[in-house]
């Protein structure tokens, strides 16, 4: 795959790489190669828009399970391709759209305060939901099997992983890896996980970091116990927490990365999907 970004005046090892992540821990970044696959920029129409999105899928692949990956507050960079080449890899057809982009392109901010005030408070929830329901209808004329339907989201795409499990009844599985829990309700994004998490329809894995500030142990006492009393998907779902972790554990370009947890979390993500009917 060609970066993301070639203006010349980034080092190589960050192109592809959102401003505002500048510059990565090259030195445990991890690159998932394209061999074998059909991988590049699609754009996936949404109304009478088109959301820009990576898709990554084994070559000749039909009837493939779907995997939507859906990115952290900083868009659809290089990190989200490269986690939608390891689940091709796994015989998966992953996208990652830029949900984001009718607001801006996330990848292009360098100050983190900048980027949520102009665009990810920006962002509605019911245009991220029905993007992401726009995407079946597109994966489904590309070989994917909707029978065979996940989801998974980092940070902000965590949050979102719980939201679309509540919403979207084709769903078979979901994996949220450190989503908050419980942020302050908007206008434009009225709930939260804890509030929809009585009324799953397909069962969702949380992984999570003890040491998260953003995530406080109350948050995952409160969304455990709001699971346990819902319907059967919300019973059937399941919060591990990774006690040294903090927060985006599995970000292998931060500083942040612990590569026993983030490797732990990928074996339990392929496992969960695989155990739910996705793979």
């Amino acid at each position: 795959m060609a970066p993301f970004d070639d203006d010349p005046r980034i080092a190589p090892a960050d192109a592809g790489y959102a401003a505002a992540v500048r510059p990565i821990a090259s030195g445990t970044v991890i690159h998932t190669d394209a061999v074998g696959l059909d991988a590049g920029r699609v754009d996936i129409p949404a109304g009478t828009f088109q959301v820009p999105a990576y898709s990554a899928r084994p070559q000749g692949g039909a009837k493939l399970p779907v995997v939507f990956v859906v990115s952290e507050i900083f868009g659809l960079h290089e990190h989200i391709a490269d986690m939608a080449r390891r689940f091709a890899k796994q015989g998966c057809l992953a996208v990652a759209p830029d949900l984001f982009r009718r607001q801006g392109d996330a990848t292009a901010y360098a100050d983190t305060d900048k980027l949520f005030a102009e665009v990810v408070n920006r962002t509605p929830d019911a245009q991220v939901l029905g993007d992401l329901d726009a995407a079946m209808d597109w994966a489904a004329g590309q070989g994917g099997d909707l029978g065979r339907l996940g989801v998974t989201g980092f940070c902000w795409g965590g949050r979102v992983t719980w939201l679309w499990a509540a919403h979207q009844p084709r769903l078979r599985a979901g994996v949220a890896w450190y989503g908050k829990l419980q942020p302050p309700a908007t206008a434009l994004q009225p709930k939260t996980p804890v509030d929809v998490a009585g009324h799953l329809h397909a069962p969702v894995l949380g992984l999570y970091g003890g040491q998260d500030a953003s995530i406080p142990p109350p948050h995952v006492d409160a969304m455990k116990a709001a699971l346990a009393k819902g319907d059967a998907a919300a019973r059937a779902s399941q919060i591990v927490v990774y006690p040294d972790a903090g927060h985006a554990f599995n970000a292998d370009y931060r500083p942040s990365y612990r590569k026993a947890d983030a490797e732990d979390g990928w074996r339990r993500c392929l496992d969960w999907f695989s155990r739910h009917g996705v793979r």
